[in-house]
């Protein structure tokens, strides 16, 4: 499966056995294993050191369980999506799961036929996830930029006498002159409010 190749996937469970053939069925559909841990603390440690795409991560771990381990990589954003395998599907683990933003789950013992596409819809939608993030973090800054530059302008406006339009095209000035943001000329108009075209 040539497609797969570029995912990289960090295997992390506690028993040797099932570690050997979750490796061998991930590298069998393509896929490049670029760690394998036996605990939470590990995992979290690999993830740090080799930034995989993805982790499959059993709940049920010494030290640090998969439910933890998994919050922290996506808190700390050190890989994109979490699977975790259990052996177990109970409602109150899928619900703490979603809470946390895991991509998905598989039941123990892990069928190759369903490994793939969980991997897939995993990876897809995580990736969907960030995506619409960064779209909301993005109009999220440019309205606080616009917030910031209009309690500047209300800042000129008072102190200088200016009018709306004078007000913007100062700030547009200082930002070109000085190869800066708008933004950051608001900022400091904000810190120092005395600052008047006297100075330009």
């Amino acid at each position: 499966m040539e497609n797969n190749k570029s995912l990289r996937v960090l295997i992390a469970e506690d028993e040797p056995i099932t570690r050997m053939d979750l490796r061998e069925m991930l590298e069998h559909s393509g896929y490049e294993v670029v760690g394998e841990a036996g605990d939470g603390f590990d995992a979290l440690e690999l993830c740090k050191t080799v930034k995989p795409d993805l982790v499959l991560m059993d709940i049920k771990m010494p030290l640090l369980d998969g439910l933890s381990a998994g919050r922290i990589v996506l808190e700390e954003k050190l890989c994109d999506a979490v699977i975790l395998l259990t052996a177990y599907s109970e409602r109150g683990f899928i619900e703490q799961a979603k809470e946390i933003g895991i991509s998905g789950y598989l039941v123990k013992p892990v069928d190759e036929k369903a490994l793939v596409p969980s991997i897939e819809l995993a990876v897809a939608r995580s990736l969907e996830v960030k995506r619409l993030k960064n779209d909301i973090e993005k109009v999220s800054e440019r309205l606080e930029n616009r917030s910031i530059i209009e309690k500047a302008k209300g800042v000129l406006m008072a102190r200088e006498k200016m009018n709306e339009q004078d007000a913007y095209e100062y700030i547009r000035k200082i930002s070109c002159a000085k190869n800066i943001s708008m933004r950051r000329v608001a900022e400091i108009i904000l810190l120092r409010p005395e600052i008047s075209n006297r100075n330009t």
